[in-house]
């Protein structure tokens, strides 16, 4: 089965063309703007028939979770627009469309970690955009297998664990929120998960799952830029605040862990804890991965 990875520069796609890499898998193609533009229904279509496409990986978004409340137009043509064209395609060509989601459809009120098939309610353009991106799969009559997932990072782009670093390094003090609680993913992890569910799909089954996927554990910020520091012997100390303290122009949940009995239970996957897989990252990062 010929993949195509959408999205292939981000940190999950970069950790997905890192596997490609080492197993040599003739079958994956990775593109990335502007070469493939996921809005860009003729062009989607001409790349999967060219290359006999039969699963999209889709790992293109709009993550820019604030900027999202001002540019809420350019955040919908991605979240929404794109899966819903990459769908629509998915039934042209016969398909499996994998799309990556956001633990951002839930509002964070819950008290126990969020199941597949929780009423969602998102809080922001963001899980807003994302959640209607999953509805236009599952509309589109598309295979699909939706994969939410949280707090990504890797070696690979910007994200939390490398400004933690870049800010140890510079300050000798900061704040860090200890109000939002959830489940660091190393994007790293998460691709061997996706790597899996192919290694078990059956080409010849139309499929229509959702699946949540991080690592294990629970932590709140704080205290997960306390293990970073703590990690690398950064002096830099790490005060917890609140939430209302550090304003932001989207509001984020303040509970977000995902429940992933059903695709560790379905795939058989051990899933490894956050703080195992953080300290592997940071060992990575140290022996020269991207800066």
């Amino acid at each position: 089965m010929n993949i195509l990875v959408t999205g292939s520069r981000g940190q999950l796609g970069s950790e997905l063309q890192k596997l490609q890499q080492v197993h040599g898998w003739r079958e994956w193609f990775f593109m990335e703007l502007p070469e493939l533009d996921i809005t860009d229904a003729l062009t989607v279509e001409r790349v999967c028939r060219d290359r006999q496409i039969g699963a999209i990986v889709n790992c293109a978004a709009y993550t820019a979770v604030d900027r999202a409340e001002s540019d809420a137009e350019a955040a919908f043509r991605v979240n929404r627009d794109g899966a819903a064209v990459l769908a629509s395609v998915a039934v042209e060509v016969g398909a499996l469309l994998l799309h990556i989601s956001t633990d951002y459809v839930f509002d964070g009120s819950s008290n126990r970690p969020y199941c597949e098939d929780d009423p969602v309610a998102p809080c922001g353009v963001y899980g807003l955009s994302k959640w209607e991106g999953e509805e236009a799969i599952r509309a589109s009559g598309c295979s699909y297998i939706i994969l939410r997932t949280a707090w990504l990072y890797s070696v690979y782009g910007q994200n939390f664990v490398k400004t933690m670093l870049r800010l140890g390094s510079e300050r000798q003090s900061i704040g860090v929120v200890f109000d939002q609680v959830g489940s660091p993913t190393w994007a790293a992890d998460l691709a061997g998960a996706i790597v899996s569910i192919f290694g078990q799909c059956d080409p010849a089954r139309s499929y229509s799952e959702t699946f949540h996927y991080s690592n294990e554990g629970v932590c709140s910020w704080y205290d997960f830029a306390k293990a970073i520091m703590d990690a690398e012997g950064l002096p830099c100390k790490v005060s917890p605040i609140e939430s209302s303290d550090y304003p932001t122009p989207a509001k984020r949940p303040h509970f977000s862990v995902l429940n992933k009995r059903k695709i560790k239970s379905t795939l058989g996957l051990e899933i490894p804890h956050w703080h195992d897989s953080l300290l592997r990252m940071l060992e990575e990062l140290r022996e020269g991965g991207q800066a």
